[in-house]
This record gives C-alpha cells, sequence and structure tokens, in this order.
C-alpha cells in the first residue's frame, strides 16, 4: 500500500503530464503543488513509484511519465468525477433537445461527446432485447402485401415488407392490428412469442389463419434479429492531435475503431450500466493497448439499454472524460424517457 503523501505525488504526475504532455521532474513537482515535502522527498517517493511499476521514466535524465498502472490507481483512488458546468449543462441540454428520432439522437450524441471530450465517440443503438413494445402498426401495400412497422419504448422503428400467402381485406387488418397491440404493447420483447402464440387460432378462416402466422413469424424474426450490433462512431480525426502518444503509428488504432466486435466488445455489456474505464493493455485488442476506454450505460427508466463512450490515448483527462461521458448518458436517458 502505498502512503497518502505517494498518491498525492502520483495524483500530481499524473495531472501534470495530462496537462504539459511533458514528463515531469520532481523540481516541476515542487513548484506547481504544495506537497510540503523537500524536493529531497518527492524524488525518494518517485524513486518507490517507479520501483513499484506506478510511473516510468521514458528517456535518461528525462521526467517520470505514469504507466497503466499508475493511471489506474488514480482513477480507481484519486480521480473524481468532474462535474460539467452550468454552460456545459446548458449546451448539452441543448443540443440534445432538438432530435427529431432515435436516429438524430444518436447521431448529435455521437457529435456531441467528441466535441466535449476530443476523443473518438461511440454510441450503441439501444438493444431490441431490452426494449418494450411501444406499438405495431400493419398497413396495406396491395392485396396480399402489407408492411409491419415495429416502434419501440425507445423510440426505435423497425419495418418489414411481408407477401401474404393470400389476400387480407381491410377488416381482418384491423381486426389483426387491434389484437397484436392489445396482447404486446408495454411488454418486454422477449415476452411477446408466448403472448401471441395462439393468435393464428383465434381467426375461424383458415385463410387469414396463415396470413397471421405471417405476419407473427415476421414480427418474432424482427424482435431477434440482432439489430443491437448497430454503432456509430465519430470524432475519428481527433485522434490525428494526440500522434507522439501512439507508438510509431495510429494506424493500428484507426484499425481497430473500424471493427464493430471489437468497438462493442470495448463498450461492455449493456446491461452493466456502472461507468467502466478501461486502461492501456486491460484493452484485448493489440490495436488499442495505447488507449483508454470510458463507458456508461444509457437507457430510460433507470435501466441501461445500451452503452456510449469515448476511446483516446491513455494521457486522458480522465475526471473531465469520465463527467462529460456520464451526463451525456443522463441526457440521452431523458430524452429516450420522453419520446
Amino acid at each position: 500500500m502505498l502512503s497518502e503523501r505517494r498518491l498525492e505525488v502520483l495524483r500530481a504526475i499524473v495531472q501534470d503530464y495530462v496537462g504539459t504532455e511533458e514528463p515531469v521532474g520532481s523540481k516541476a513537482l515542487t513548484e506547481r503543488h504544495k506537497l510540503g515535502v523537500s524536493p529531497a522527498t518527492v524524488r525518494n517517493d518517485m524513486a518507490v513509484l517507479e520501483e513499484e511499476g506506478y510511473i516510468a521514466q521514458p528517456h535518461t535524465s528525462a521526467g517520470r511519465i505514469p504507466t497503466d498502472k499508475g493511471y489506474r490507481l488514480f482513477v480507481d483512488r484519486l480521480a473524481g468525477v468532474k462535474p460539467l458546468s452550468t454552460p456545459e449543462r446548458r449546451a448539452i441540454h441543448n443540443f440534445l433537445d432538438g432530435a427529431v428520432d432515435l436516429d438524430d439522437v444518436v447521431g448529435r450524441t455521437v457529435r456531441l461527446l467528441a466535441q466535449l471530450t476530443r476523443q473518438v465517440a461511440v454510441v450503441q443503438y439501444p438493444s431490441l432485447t431490452r426494449s418494450t413494445v411501444r406499438h405495431v402498426e400493419l398497413l396495406s401495400l396491395a392485396p396480399a402485401r402489407l408492411m409491419l412497422v415495429l416502434i419501440t419504448d425507445t423510440g426505435r422503428v423497425e419495418q418489414r415488407v411481408i407477401d401474404c400467402p393470400a389476400p387480407f381485406g381491410e377488416t381482418s387488418l384491423a381486426d389483426l392490428r387491434a389484437r397484436l397491440n392489445s396482447r404486446v404493447v408495454g411488454r418486454r420483447f422477449a415476452d411477446v412469442p408466448q403472448l401471441v402464440q395462439d393468435l393464428p387460432e383465434s381467426f375461424e378462416d383458415s385463410e387469414d389463419r396463415g396470413t397471421v402466422s405471417t405476419v407473427l413469424a415476421t414480427l418474432l424474426e424482427t424482435l431477434v434479429e440482432e439489430h443491437e450490433e448497430r454503432l456509430m462512431i465519430g470524432g475519428t480525426a481527433n485522434l490525428t492531435r494526440f500522434g507522439h502518444d501512439f507508438p510509431l503509428t495510429i494506424r493500428p488504432v484507426l484499425e481497430a475503431l473500424e471493427e464493430q466486435v471489437v468497438l462493442l466488445k470495448l463498450l461492455g455489456e449493456a446491461k452493466e450500466s456502472g461507468m467502466t474505464v478501461r486502461i492501456g493493455h486491460e484493452n484485448a485488442h493489440e490495436g488499442l493497448t495505447s488507449t483508454s476506454v470510458v463507458s456508461v450505460g444509457y437507457g430510460s427508466g433507470g435501466e441501461a439499454v445500451a452503452k456510449l463512450g469515448v476511446v483516446g490515448p491513455t494521457r486522458m483527462d480522465y475526471p473531465g472524460t469520465m463527467g462529460a461521458v456520464r451526463a451525456v448518458a443522463r441526457y440521452v436517458g431523458q430524452i429516450l424517457a420522453e419520446s
């Protein structure tokens, strides 16, 4: 266990290195921070921190920089989440408040996160598996062709065209629409198959039963399709500001960011709604070992339906980034709840 003083020295090194981009020496630390001890004592503390693997010396005769282990201790023990200022909160509210649909919400959220943090922003679309049904609409396109429109509680809209085995009249269509909605509105997607399994038998006409079965098959396929594997990413150009933070080249980082499966793993499971910070080598993908990922769940009604977050260099303003990610997630959740 490190002493409180050595934790303070580590905190000062992280803050200075993030702010100046330069390795930090003992003289600079004692000049910039009120540590209450002599430079010789600070040098001794830095030697212990280096021996323990919390800081490293990138070049001979240079100052020290935090390691992944040092950043991890900083995040776990030393970094509070920095609250956003009133103008920042107002800007978030104004920017997100004008969104017209789910795609617009996600698009605005990505742009906003990238601007606030000056990192790469990643937003996962709300998961269908954790959503509930708001409404099912059935529209007649032709005597034997329908359109199914599924609307979720998060504002997501899925459309499917259905070719029916026989013509389906407007009266039958209105009847099916009413019966279907009476059973599934407000219910979780996982519960829908059981709720509608006996619906075809409730129709007297055999041809109608065939069409009802076809409609239900399409609905259930829509429910289980993995559309939650949708992401939006923005602010990739921000990485070019941090060229010296990435050994040799940022190309492996850019290649990793192009792989959606990698990004989904980085964000983590949506049901883990709390803040997650993965630093450097904690990211399993080889191309991202020089980055940190800050993510959090968002959703309506206090339950996470997806994740959002940012990817940037390990030399990151963790308190500010964590505060921005958390605040944006909270606003997006409010929008989904009100939509």
